[in-house]
């Protein structure tokens, strides 16, 4: 097989992966409305479970991209995911009436130890994808236009996750239930199995591998620019996470606080979050077209001062202020509902976010050569942000209400705005990286 041949079996792979990635990540917040009636608290701990994941596996799996390569890595990621996905199916079979120390039901338990076995192999796969593409794509604006192409499927995987969680709920009660979701975990199961089997006949570059007898001088954490990213890593994916995720919770919330939707307000918030994901795909394809000609720091810029005008606009925006917005109801089925408009406003923010996540990763590792995998590893650690930081918007909404807590995700935007204006530069082009 010609070197070319290889290399897009090896985009089309990564790109595959990277789909995987969402959907077992976006199932994590829809699950939340499940386990919300019974713990009000709950929403955002699955998600938390799946992150904090990143935090203890990032740089392990860092380490193991340099030891066994990508393809075994993956493998491994692969099989740690089929467990996981397994023991969230499980929560829907025993436990429900079992105590655990007078704090919550062992199911509960069971399927927050599935969320954090399932957060392992995310880390890991994320970890594999995104030097992958990079380097595929030879770095700079060209490998940015390769993780945006691996974003887009990424996005659409994302786009469908909440939305089929969300009608297989409909309305949330206390007879909702693991159970009311299982098809999902089957279809989820399928394909890590399946995901298996195609990675291991598939050809995949070992980078690392060439550079096995490479001194190491130092390390990713001497370049400022990386280190810099590694905290705009951790604050984009705590805000990608948390504007569809608080949107969700605040379309399902019948009460004065939320929407105010009394019917299928689950199912509505799922699909209407969705379209918060579809259009992070419609970004990243847009991405994929232009990354070639305008650079990653003119973009990242434009998209962070866009995301907080869209966000300002949201909170002041009052909820009696209405628009239609396609949502689903177990009625009515697909149709058009009332919602407040600052939910438009919210899901147009997909378009900035998708570019975010490539623009950072790319920027941070530009000019580190040999560095790259390990700073892989820490980028992926600190997408525990995805975990910490809704769940800090989550209580920030508990105590000022729902559009108070999207401050938090003003002030977010504002460092990543700016890492692309100022942060981003190089200023340790000094450290040897052949």
């Amino acid at each position: 097989m010609s070197s070319k041949k290889t290399n897009i079996v090896a985009v089309v792979t990564m790109c595959f992966i990277f789909a995987m990635i969402s959907f077992v990540t976006n199932m994590a917040a829809p699950f939340g409305n499940i386990w919300k009636f019974t713990y009000p608290s709950a929403g955002m701990m699955g998600n938390l479970m799946n992150f904090t994941a990143y935090l203890f596996m990032g740089i392990p799996a860092g380490k193991l991209l340099m030891r066994i390569g990508y393809k075994k890595t993956t493998l491994a990621a692969l099989a740690v995911g089929l467990v996981g996905v397994i023991i969230q199916w499980l929560s829907s079979k025993f436990g429900a009436d079992v105590d655990i120390a007078g704090v919550m039901k062992l199911n509960f338990a069971i399927y927050l130890l599935g969320a954090l076995v399932c957060g392992f192999c995310v880390c890991m796969l994320n970890t594999v994808v995104n030097p992958m593409l990079n380097m595929l794509g030879g770095g700079g604006n060209k490998g940015n236009q390769f993780i945006q192409i691996g974003g887009t499927l990424n996005s659409l995987t994302g786009t469908l996750t909440p939305l089929l969680v969300g009608a297989m709920i409909g309305t949330v009660s206390e007879k909702t239930a693991m159970s009311d979701v299982a098809p999902l975990l089957f279809i989820a199961m399928a394909v890590f199995a399946i995901a298996f089997v195609i990675i291991y006949f598939v050809s995949i570059p070992e980078p690392a591998a060439e550079r096995s007898n490479v001194v190491y001088e130092h390390s990713a954490w001497k370049f400022r620019h990386t280190v810099l990213g590694t905290v705009a890593i951790f604050f984009y994916v705590g805000i990608e996470i948390g504007i569809p995720a608080q949107l969700n919770f605040y379309l399902a919330d019948a009460s004065d606080k939320g929407a105010g939707i009394l019917v299928n307000g689950a199912a509505i918030g799922g699909a209407i979050a969705a379209i918060y994901w579809l259009l992070m795909m419609v970004g990243r394809a847009c991405s994929t077209l232009i990354s070639g000609r305008v650079a990653t720091k003119v973009q990242l810029s434009v998209v962070s001062t866009v995301a907080i005008i869209l966000i300002i606009a949201a909170m002041f925006t009052p909820k009696t202020v209405t628009i239609s917005m396609p949502g689903y109801s177990a009625a009515d089925g697909f149709a058009l509902f009332e919602v407040p408009l600052s939910s438009l406003f919210f899901v147009l923010c997909g378009l900035c976010t998708s570019l975010m996540w490539g623009g950072i990763f790319n920027l941070s590792v530009e000019g580190i050569g040999k560095y790259t995998e390990q700073a892989s590893g820490i980028f992926m650690m600190m997408v525990v942000g995805g975990g910490i930081m809704p769940l800090i918007q989550d209580k920030l909404a508990g105590w000022f209400g729902y559009m108070n807590s999207y401050w938090l995700v003003v002030a977010m935007l504002a460092y990543l705005l700016f890492y692309a204006l100022v942060g981003c530069k190089n200023v340790n082009k000094d450290i040897p990286v052949e």
